[in-house]
C-alpha cells in the first residue's frame, strides 16, 4: 500500500477515492475519523488520506487526481440571458442545459 495524498476533508477524500475506483484503481480512505481529535493532535496529522492498494497504480492515480483537481472552469451564456460560470452544466435561472 502507498499513500497517494492527504485530502482537505472527508467529503473530498471520498470523492477522490470513488473517482479512482471508477477508473479501476483500488483505493481507500484512511484516518476517516481522526478529525475529531484535532487539537489533541496537530491538525495536519488529522487530515484524511487516500491510499492505493497496489503501488504500481500510483502513476495512473496521480494523473487522474491531477486532472480532477485542474478541471477548467467554463463560462457560457444561456438563451434566457443568464451568464453561467464554473462547472455548472445547467442554468440556475431557467434550468436549460448547457449548449453543446
Amino acid at each position: 500500500m502507498i499513500r497517494l495524498t492527504r485530502a482537505p476533508n472527508i467529503a473530498i477524500a471520498a470523492l477522490w477515492v470513488d473517482m479512482l475506483r471508477q477508473a479501476g484503481i483500488e483505493a481507500s480512505v484512511q484516518r476517516f475519523f481522526l478529525g475529531s481529535v484535532a487539537g489533541e493532535l496537530p491538525p495536519d496529522q488529522c487530515l484524511p488520506e487516500v491510499w492505493l492498494t497496489h503501488d504500481e497504480q500510483e502513476g495512473n492515480a496521480r494523473t487522474l487526481l491531477r486532472d480532477l483537481q485542474n478541471v477548467p472552469q467554463r463560462r457560457w451564456a444561456c438563451a434566457c440571458g443568464e451568464t453561467v460560470e464554473g462547472g455548472f452544466e445547467q442554468c440556475w435561472q431557467c434550468g436549460r442545459p448547457m449548449p453543446s
